[in-house]
């Protein structure tokens, strides 16, 4: 199987996942932002762990990285609407 390449993410990224997840209710280490995943999937019911992970069915996976991803697309989302009113 190939190894997947970690993409690297600018500062200003992280910190904007940073604050949409502490938001969210959610403790957010800024040196270890990718933990955030394993105390979403706990809330979640999902038994996502460190290393491999493939007893997670599509399903598990989705329900984590749609919590993290949806509540930053919503936040993007109020942002521009917010940028466009004051126009």
């Amino acid at each position: 199987m190939a190894r997947r390449s970690r993409r690297r993410r600018s500062p200003e990224m992280q910190q904007f996942m940073t604050d949409v997840m502490r938001d969210e209710g959610y403790q957010v280490d800024p040196q270890r932002q990718q933990d955030v995943k394993y105390e979403v999937a706990k809330s979640l019911g999902v038994p996502l762990k460190p290393g491999d992970n493939r007893d997670l069915t599509t399903e598990q996976a989705g329900k984590v990285g749609g919590a993290i991803g949806g509540s930053m697309v919503r936040e993007m989302v109020r942002m521009a609407q917010e940028s466009l009113s004051k126009q």
